[in-house]
């Protein structure tokens, strides 16, 4: 038994080691790849939904052309922040503001992203699968300042008496 303790030991330990480098190069790459395939109309899957939503919330002032370029964009340099590890604090802002612009298609179109309450169409689902997408920028904002994870947190406690 204490070989298999041995095996869980060194394996939580590479897992602290690499996670959240892994975590955000992951995320990265997910970024760059949906960004660069917004630079082609009607390549992405949510073309058409992230126009009409960038429509509503610009009043129709920013056209089509636009907005598909200024989504690319970001989408692209989110991907290339995380994947670099550049400009992290900037890249997580960006990727909090774009975040919350991929949300509000659940309260401008319900009827396309929602078949009932609580009920998500492919589209709300793509929305929502986003959370886990939080959750990892999250993570990963805890380690700009040097923060990391810790395989054994007895590790961390103070000597006693100390």
């Amino acid at each position: 038994m204490d070989r298999l303790g041995d095996v869980d030991r060194r394996v939580t330990t590479l897992f602290a080691a690499y996670g959240v480098t892994l975590l955000r190069v992951s995320i990265g790459l997910v970024f760059l790849w949906f960004g660069v395939l917004k630079f082609w109309p009607g390549l992405s899957p949510a073309d058409g939904l992230a126009l009409d939503t960038i429509d509503r919330l610009t009043f129709g002032l920013i056209p089509h052309s636009v907005g598909r370029l200024g989504l690319a964009t970001l989408e692209t340099a989110i991907g290339v922040g995380l994947v670099s590890g550049r400009a992290l604090r900037l890249t997580l802002l960006l990727l909090a503001a774009q975040m919350a612009g991929t949300v509000t298609p659940l309260f401008l179109f319900p009827d396309v992203t929602l078949a009932a309450p609580f009920v998500p169409t492919l589209e709300g689902q793509y929305i929502l699968k986003n959370v886990v997408l939080v959750a990892a920028a999250i993570t990963i904002g805890a380690t700009v300042r040097g923060g990391h994870l810790v395989a054994d947190p007895d590790e961390l406690a103070p000597a006693p008496g100390g």
